[in-house]
C-alpha cells in the first residue's frame, strides 16, 4: 500500500496521458464535488466533452470554480492531462492566489495498456501518435513539478501501484483547532527573561529550574498552555535565557509558540547569512557567544521549526506575531507567512525612519479573535475583535497576557529602560484627537469588544443606526450613554394575567438573586439627562430620548435642563459627588406630553370607533331581540367587546395630561448614573433612589419620587406583600412595576454572568394598550401564552452590557470616538427584528 498523504486543503492536479485511469483514480478518492474534470467543464461551454476547441473556455471556467471552492476552504482536484507547463502553471497560479498549497499526483501506465484504454473508450479518437507525444511531456514533467511550485509531488507507476494507493488526509501545522486551552497568551518579549518570569508567576504558572538555578520550564496547576506571539529574542539582557525557558516549555507540551520577525532574522544570521547586526541583534549574537554550542543549534532548530500562526480552539483563536487577515486564516503560503511575521505596510516612512504599518485590525470582520504582538503599545486595545498584546517591555513599558477565553489582560511592569525606542510609545488612541470620529469605525459589520462582553453589530443594523444618529439625533458628545431594552418577566399561568409578580420573582431566584427591589414603572417617555455645573465640556447638558434624539427640543430642553440643575444644587449633590456634570436616568410625564401623536393615532382611533359602533349595534340587537329574533348570544359577545374597548379607552387615558410648555410635565428619576471620573453603576439601587428622593424634596413640584419596596426572595411573607402592592398599584390605573437586582446595575449572578438589570412586569388592564382590547379572553389570552422572550432578553443583556462600558468609558474620559463606538452599538441593536409589543 502506498499512502499519499494530501494537505485537507490543498488543490490537487491530477497528471497523466489519456488513459492512464486520472477519473477513476478521483472517483475511487475523492468526493464528487471535490473534482472538477476538464471533460466536463467541456462540455458545460460546449455540450461536447471531447470539442478541443472549447478547451480554453472549458479551462477558464474550471479554474474560476477551483478558484470559487479554495476560497471557501474546500479541497480541490483537477481531473485533467495537466501535462503541459503552462496547463499546471495556471493550477499553482490558482492556487497562489487562495494561499493554499498545489499537489501533484502523478499516473504513470505503460503507454501500451493507456492506448488499449483509449481504444475501448467510443468518445476518444485521437491517434497513437498523440498518446506517444502525452507520454513524451510526462517524461519531461517529472523534473519540473517540484520547481514549478507544487509543494508535494506524489509520483504512482504502474496499475497496480495505482490501486494500491491511499490518501490519507493531512492537517497543515498552523491547524491546531482540537487545542481549547485556556491559553495565557504572552507579548513580546525581547529577551526580558527576568519580567517574563515574574509575569508567568503572576498568572499561577510554576517555574522549573535546572541545577544553574535557570528556568527551563513552567507549567500550571489548572493545565493552562502558554502561548507565545513572537520576538523572543533582541535588544534585552537576556534572549538566552528567554529562549531556554520558552523551549522547555514548548518541549514539555506546556506552550506553543509562533515566530516573530526577529527570530526570522537571527536564523538567517545563525545559518551564516550576510545579515546586519542592527535592532538588538548585535546583543542577541554577544549573549549567545557565552552558550554552548549545542545550544545555540538547538536554539536555531528550535526557530526554523515554528510555524507562521496557530488557529486554535474550533477556529475561535488566531495567533500570529503580527496579526492575520481573516482571509489567510489556516492558510499556508510564503504570503500568508510574510504577513503573519511583518504585517503590512503603507510603503511609507514616519518621521523617526520607521514603516507605517497598514491599520488591517481597522478592516477585520472576521469571527475568530486573532491576537498579535509586533507593535509596541502602551496599552492593548481591542479594534474588531483584535488585539494586540506587545507593551514595549524592553522600551520600559510592561510585559502582557491575555487570559482567553476570559479576556483578562495581566502585565508586570518593566524593571527598567533597556533600549530606547526609535519611535515613542504612543497608544493608538493618542493618533487621533479626542473629538475626531471616523465613519469607518461605526460602518459595516464589526465585532465590538469590551469589559461586559463581545457583540457583532450586523452592517443592516449599522446602516438604521447610522440613518438615525446622523439625523436625528444629538451632537455626539453631548450623546453618551442610551438607556437598554428592558425585557418582560416569564409569562405567567396565572388566570388572567400575561405577566405577574410570581414569575418576576421567579426569574431572579432562577438567576441566584436573593434581594431585589421592585419600583413603580412610570407611564412616561424614557429620557436621559445629562446637566452640567457651569456649560463645558457638554456645552451644559442636555435631554434626550432613549433612541438619543432631543426630547422636545429648543427652548424646552433648556428649561427642562435649569430645572434639574436647579434641584442637583439645592441638593448638594455637586460638592457631595464631587462632580461638575451628572448623568441621569428617568422617566417624563406624562405620556402624552412626547406621545401625544402617537395616542391620537394609533390608540385613541380605535376607542373612538369602538365607543361609537358597538353601543349602536347593542342597541340594534336589542330591537331584534324585541322582535323574538334569537340574537342573545351575539349580543352577549358584543357586550364583552364593549366593556372591553370602554377598559382599553381607560387604559390609555390615564396616561393622557394637559400640558403647556413645562407647565404639567415632571420628571421621575430613579438611578445616577455617572459623574466626573467615576461611574456609579456599582451602587447599590437603595442609593441611587435616596438621591432621587432628595431631587424630588429640592423641587417637588417638578420632580415626581417613584414607589419602591424592597424584597428579601427567600421570605415568602416579604414576596406576597409584594405581590398585594403590585396588585394594589395595577388597580389604581398604575402601569406596574420594575424588578431589578437590589446589588445595582452591574450586578452579576453567583456564576459571574451579567444579570438583566430589569424585569418589567406590567399591569392587568395596562396590557390592553399593548395587546388589544380583548386580549384577556380566553382563546386570546393562550396564544399570547407561546410568545417568545428569548430574543427580547439576549438583546436587553446586550445593550446593558454595552450601556455599562460606556459609563466607563465615560468616567475614564476616554475618546470620543471610543466612546461613541459603544453608544453606537446600543442604537444598532435597536434594529433588532424584535416584537415590539414585548
Amino acid at each position: 500500500m502506498t499512502i499519499l498523504d494530501i494537505p485537507e486543503l490543498a488543490l490537487v492536479a491530477l497528471v497523466g496521458v489519456s488513459g492512464s485511469g486520472k477519473s477513476t483514480f478521483a472517483r475511487r478518492h475523492f468526493q464528487p464535488s471535490q473534482v472538477l474534470s476538464s471533460d466536463t467543464f467541456r462540455g458545460m461551454v460546449a455540450d461536447d466533452e471531447n470539442d478541443q476547441s472549447a478547451s480554453a473556455d472549458a479551462f477558464d471556467a474550471l479554474h474560476h470554480v477551483a478558484g470559487l471552492r479554495l476560497r471557501r476552504g474546500r479541497l480541490t482536484v483537477v481531473d485533467a492531462t495537466n501535462l503541459q507547463p503552462h496547463a499546471r502553471a495556471a493550477l499553482v497560479k490558482v492556487a497562489r492566489e487562495h494561499d493554499v498549497l498545489p499537489v501533484a499526483i502523478v499516473l504513470d501506465v505503460p503507454e501500451a495498456l493507456a492506448w488499449e484504454r483509449t481504444q475501448g473508450r467510443a468518445d476518444r479518437t485521437h491517434g497513437r501518435q498523440v498518446l506517444a507525444r502525452m507520454q513524451r511531456d510526462l517524461r519531461q514533467s517529472y523534473g519540473r513539478l517540484a520547481r514549478e511550485g507544487f509543494r508535494k509531488v506524489h509520483v504512482l507507476r504502474g496499475v497496480e501501484e495505482i490501486d494500491a494507493a491511499e490518501i490519507r488526509s493531512e492537517k497543515l501545522f498552523n491547524d491546531r483547532r482540537e487545542l481549547t486551552g485556556p491559553f495565557d497568551v504572552v507579548g513580546d518579549v525581547h529577551g526580558c527573561r527576568e519580567e517574563l518570569e515574574a509575569l508567568l508567576l503572576r498568572l499561577g504558572w510554576s517555574l522549573h529550574r535546572d541545577d544553574a538555578g535557570r528556568a527551563v520550564d513552567a507549567a500550571h496547576p489548572a493545565g493552562r498552555t502558554a502561548v507565545f506571539v513572537g520576538d523572543l529574542v533582541d535588544r534585552g539582557p537576556d534572549s538566552p535565557g528567554v529562549l531556554r525557558l520558552v523551549m522547555g516549555m514548548v518541549a514539555a507540551g506546556h506552550a506553543i509558540c509562533v515566530p516573530g520577525n526577529h527570530e526570522q532574522k537571527l536564523l538567517r544570521k545563525l545559518r551564516g547569512r550576510d545579515v546586519r547586526l542592527t535592532h538588538g541583534l548585535a546583543e542577541t549574537m554577544a549573549q549567545l557567544a557565552s552558550e554552548p554550542e549545542s545550544f545555540v543549534a538547538d536554539a536555531a532548530a528550535f526557530i526554523d521549526g515554528l510555524v507562521s500562526h496557530y488557529v486554535l480552539d474550533g477556529g475561535r483563536l488566531v495567533v500570529a506575531h503580527a496579526g492575520l487577515k481573516e482571509a489567510y486564516h489556516g492558510r499556508a503560503s510564503g504570503r500568508v507567512r510574510s504577513f503573519a511575521l511583518y504585517g503590512e505596510t503603507t510603503g511609507e516612512t514616519d518621521e523617526y525612519g520607521l514603516p507605517v504599518r497598514y491599520p488591517w485590525a481597522r478592516d477585520y470582520r472576521g469571527s475568530a479573535m486573532v491576537v498579535y504582538g509586533h507593535t509596541p503599545t502602551p496599552e492593548p486595545e481591542w479594534v474588531n475583535n483584535t488585539i494586540c498584546v506587545d507593551t514595549g517591555c524592553v522600551f520600559g513599558g510592561k510585559l502582557t497576557a491575555l487570559r482567553y477565553p476570559e479576556k483578562e489582560l495581566v502585565s508586570v511592569p518593566a524593571v527598567k529602560e533597556w533600549y530606547a525606542p526609535a519611535r515613542p510609545l504612543v497608544a493608538p488612541s493618542a493618533t487621533r484627537p479626542d473629538t475626531v470620529l471616523d465613519l469607518a469605525d461605526v460602518t459595516g459589520r464589526r465585532h465590538v469588544a469590551h469589559a461586559y462582553g463581545t457583540l457583532t453589530v450586523p452592517a443592516e443594523n449599522a446602516a438604521a443606526a447610522l440613518e438615525v444618529m446622523s439625523r436625528y439625533a444629538v451632537d455626539p458628545g453631548r450623546l453618551v450613554w442610551l438607556p437598554p431594552t428592558m425585557a418582560p418577566c416569564s409569562t405567567s399561568t396565572v388566570d388572567g394575567f400575561l405577566e405577574h409578580p410570581a414569575e418576576a420573582f421567579a426569574d431572579y431566584r432562577a438567576a441566584g438573586v436573593e434581594r431585589v427591589v421592585c419600583e413603580e414603572k412610570h407611564m412616561g417617555s424614557r429620557a436621559a439627562v445629562l446637566v452640567e455645573r457651569e456649560p463645558g465640556r457638554f456645552d451644559g447638558g442636555v435631554v434626550h430620548t432613549r433612541t438619543g434624539r432631543p426630547f422636545f427640543g429648543p427652548p424646552l430642553d433648556g428649561e427642562l435642563l435649569a430645572r434639574v440643575h436647579a434641584a442637583v444644587t439645592t441638593a448638594g449633590l455637586w460638592s457631595e459627588l464631587d462632580t461638575d456634570w451628572l448623568l441621569l436616568d428617568c422617566e417624563l410625564l406624562p405620556w402624552s406630553a412626547k406621545a401625544g401623536g402617537l395616542i391620537r393615532e394609533q390608540y385613541a382611533g380605535v376607542g373612538a370607533a369602538g365607543r361609537a359602533a358597538l353601543p349602536a349595534a347593542l342597541a340594534a340587537l336589542d330591537a331584534a331581540a324585541g322582535r323574538g329574533l334569537p340574537v342573545a348570544e351575539l349580543r352577549g359577545r358584543l357586550a364583552d367587546r364593549e366593556s372591553e374597548v370602554r377598559a382599553y379607552s381607560a387604559a390609555y387615558r390615564a396616561y393622557v395630561g394637559p400640558t403647556d410648555g413645562l407647565r404639567g410635565v415632571t420628571l421621575a428619576p430613579f438611578a445616577v448614573l455617572a459623574g466626573s471620573g467615576a461611574s456609579h453603576a456599582d451602587r447599590d439601587h437603595g442609593w441611587h433612589l435616596a438621591l432621587a428622593d432628595r431631587l424630588g424634596a429640592a423641587d417637588p413640584e417638578f420632580f415626581t419620587p417613584t414607589d419602591r419596596l424592597v424584597v428579601d426572595l427567600t421570605d415568602e411573607a416579604a414576596v406576597a406583600a409584594a405581590t398585594d402592592w403590585w396588585l394594589a398599584l395595577t388597580a389604581a390605573g398604575g402601569e406596574g412595576m420594575v424588578v431589578k437586582p437590589y446589588a445595582g446595575l452591574a450586578a452579576r449572578s453567583p456564576k459571574g454572568s451579567l444579570l438583566q438589570p430589569g424585569i418589567k412586569c406590567r399591569g392587568r388592564e395596562y396590557l390592553r394598550i399593548i395587546y388589544g382590547p380583548g386580549y384577556t379572553e380566553p382563546e386570546q389570552l393562550d396564544a399570547l401564552r407561546k410568545r417568545s422572550l428569548g430574543r427580547k432578553r439576549g438583546l436587553a443583556l446586550r445593550e446593558h452590557g454595552l450601556g455599562l462600558a460606556a459609563l466607563d468609558a465615560l468616567a475614564e474620559d476616554a475618546p470620543l470616538w471610543r466612546r461613541h463606538e459603544l453608544v453606537f452599538a446600543i442604537l444598532a441593536c435597536e434594529s433588532e427584528p424584535v416584537d415590539p409589543r414585548l
